[in-house]
């Protein structure tokens, strides 16, 4: 693994679906050649509930989503990245939490759609957002089966 340009990082969005792992295999790949850091970064929030009744959520979704990114870093960088990479599991807004990372990054890097609903939308609504919002340069990968 090599160190980071001190002050150079770069941040990717993961959620583990195919664009955000061709994103974080791309932000990887820009790191190496710039020298930069990676943070990879993921975004989780307690699913909201409805109607009159108390609903009880059992589930620790921290340390789910810490899993997910956990689990596609591993698969996709190796054992041992050839950058630093700063795994973040972050609580909030998806699209929140990667702007709030990006704040003075180099880069920002994002699949163009996660595991959202729309899936024949060009761009999903946290790219939409992070695009129209970040204050440093976003770049949007398309997953492999999108190519």
């Amino acid at each position: 693994m090599t160190q980071g340009t001190p002050g150079r990082r770069i941040v990717v969005g993961v959620d583990g679906s195919p664009s955000s792992n061709a994103a974080l295999r791309w932000a990887a790949r820009q790191a190496e050649l710039t020298g930069a850091s990676l943070d990879a970064v993921t975004g989780w929030e307690y699913p909201a509930s409805y109607g009159w009744g108390g609903t009880m959520i059992d589930g620790d979704f921290a340390a789910l989503a810490g899993k997910v990114l956990a689990d596609a870093v591993a698969a996709e960088l190796g054992a041992e990245p050839p950058v630093t990479v700063r795994e973040r599991v972050l609580n909030g807004n998806a699209a929140t939490v990667l702007l709030d990372a990006a704040h003075g990054a180099d880069l920002l890097v994002l699949g163009n759609r996660g595991h959202g609903g729309f899936t024949q939308a060009l761009l999903g609504s946290v790219g939409q957002h992070c695009v129209q919002h970040a204050d440093c340069p976003v770049v949007i990968v398309r997953g492999p089966q999108e190519v």
